[in-house]
């Protein structure tokens, strides 16, 4: 298929626009002739109005330029996508130049319409039939909606009523601004779909729905247009870019997200010298200026490093864990981070290896060992059939969940444990051989990329992404060790108090000491990240 993409944009590749139609034409795939003509790079005159095309040179325009050039591609061309942004509700000034002077490739002889648009045609004096036209756009405006009236009446004129397919998209100034990425880089992964869609039969109902969503509810799109001018509303003097970037931070904040307690952030960009505030309160956000008010949660950090991490460039919490900027005060700010500032976007990436399975249950892989160790407590025999029997059932039961490999090792390990026991006929030793097996997978997996802590909690903290956080990575190795090292020691504990009659203060020890690691687990998940970034 020849494709011919018309872009309209003064901008050229820099367009907002072409963002979007580089990812419908991915979209379409390959195999494809494609070619883009910028618009702006070409010399193409007003049209006289002589109608020379017409009756002195028909077919041929008397003005020598590039628009003998386009006329050549638009007739040769299988799909043409008029790409452009919305200017004064209209086209911007190059293609309507362009749109004018296609007077060529029509004849001049009236003849009526059979779509019912206007009162009036002309016959193309060339076979265009077959010819497929999609228009893509993105406008200033919060919405799309009710910005294209003038736009669309001419294209039904143009191309036919209901002959052409359409992407309108509002809110396009956020196209280039990387800070914001995670919600249009979403958006044009919808784009990417319905040019897959358009080839196979035409854009689904559910993605054009996905194409007509808000990028920002209103009131946030435009609390961060005003403050992206970087011009004072009440002076109407120029601010610091600093000041400009805090604000549309600022703008981004979610009041749904409000859990009852004020908060007061305070942005400190130390090679600067320039300190802001954010009040975030239930009704919304605010920026204090004057240093006013008391912080709660006070970030120092040099300016590029903060443009850097809200760009993408590098992860927050990687950053921290590189201690590239500090953080005091209340933590729980930055641990619901995504919460506050996030893209006003329910729906967490989670990257999972096959989006049909939900997430892994940690629950299911310590009920194994928790089944081994009371089962048998109770009756060797039976209960380590039971234990057998639990192991060979769990795949069955989680078959819509993600089993990790330590849902594997421990099925493995915990049913050895269950045939020591039917073999020794020893209940205790395979309980605290058991103890051991347990602390050295948790000591183990302290060495390896993904503790496992991590395989479980990774899907909270942005999915396999997670595993590139220096700070995610260390806090669940620490953790890992530490369950580790407790268990490697609470098996030869259990067994010397059992061999010493103590079976009684055994089972105290062997369930109060995990229980006290358990509300260690809890308080260091919430100080150590708070520690590291205090620097």
């Amino acid at each position: 298929m020849n494709i011919l993409v018309l872009n309209g944009s003064p901008k050229g590749e820099r367009s907002n626009t072409m963002q979007l139609t580089h990812a419908f034409l991915e979209g379409l795939g390959s195999g494809h002739s494609t070619q883009i003509l910028e618009l702006q790079t070409l010399t193409i005159k007003g049209c006289r109005g002589c109608f020379a095309c017409w009756k002195a040179t028909p077919g041929q325009c008397v003005i020598k330029d590039d628009m003998a050039l386009v006329l050549e591609k638009l007739r040769s061309a299988d799909l043409v996508i008029f790409s452009f942004p919305l200017y004064y509700f209209g086209v911007p000034g190059v293609m309507k130049h362009m749109i004018d002077r296609q007077l060529p490739n029509v004849l001049p002889f009236m003849e009526e319409r059979s779509d019912g648009v206007g009162s009036g045609s002309h016959r193309a004096r060339y076979d265009m039939s077959g010819k497929k036209y999609v228009i893509i756009s993105t406008c200033g405006f919060w919405s799309a909606k009710g910005n294209y009236d003038a736009v669309l009446g001419m294209f039904d004129h143009i191309c036919g009523k209901d002959n052409y397919e359409t992407i309108l998209c509002g809110q396009g100034e956020l196209f280039s601004v990387p800070e914001l990425s995670g919600r249009t880089g979403a958006y044009l992964e919808s784009v990417r779909r319905a040019g897959a869609e358009y080839l196979s039969g035409g854009i689904r109902e559910q993605t054009r729905a996905q194409l007509s969503e808000l990028l920002y509810p209103k009131e946030v799109f435009e609390e961060m247009a005003d403050a992206s001018w970087g011009v004072s509303r009440e002076s109407g003097e120029c601010e610091p870019e600093s000041l400009s970037f805090t604000r549309q931070m600022a703008a981004l904040y979610n009041k749904d997200s409000y859990d009852g307690k004020d908060r007061v952030l305070e942005m400190c960009y130390t090679d600067l010298g320039q300190t802001y505030q954010i009040r975030l309160t239930r009704s919304g956000s605010e920026v204090i200026t004057d240093g006013s008010l008391r912080a709660t949660t006070r970030i120092e950090t040099p300016w590029q490093v903060w443009k850097d991490i809200a760009a993408g460039r590098i992860g927050g919490t990687e950053a921290l864990a590189k201690h590239l900027y500090t953080v005091k005060g209340d933590f729980s700010l930055m641990i619901r981070w995504d919460d506050f500032f996030g893209t006003h976007k329910a729906a967490p990436v989670t990257e999972r290896t096959d989006s049909r399975l939900k997430k892994p249950l940690m629950a299911a892989m310590i009920a194994l060992w928790m089944t081994l160790w009371i089962a048998v407590s109770i009756d060797t025999f039976i209960g380590a059939l039971v234990t057998i029997g639990v192991c060979a059932a769990l795949p069955l039961l989680l078959i819509r969940h993600e089993q990790t490999v330590y849902d594997k090792l421990s099925a493995s390990l915990v049913a050895g444990a269950a045939l020591l026991a039917l073999g020794t006929g020893d209940g205790s030793l395979a309980s605290d051989a058991g103890y051991l097996a347990f602390g050295l997978l948790w000591l183990v997996s302290a060495f390896t990329r993904e503790p496992l802590c991590a395989a479980y909690v990774k899907y909270k903290y942005g999915g396999q992404k997670a595993l590139d956080n220096p700070l995610f990575v260390s806090t669940n190795r620490i953790l890992a060790a530490a369950w580790g090292g407790l268990y490697v020691l609470l098996a030869p504990a259990a067994f010397l108090m059992q061999h010493a009659g103590l079976t009684a203060a055994s089972l105290i020890v062997c369930n109060a000491v995990p229980l006290l690691m358990g509300l260690f687990t809890v308080w260091f998940e919430g100080w150590y990240p708070a520690h590291v970034a205090q620097g």
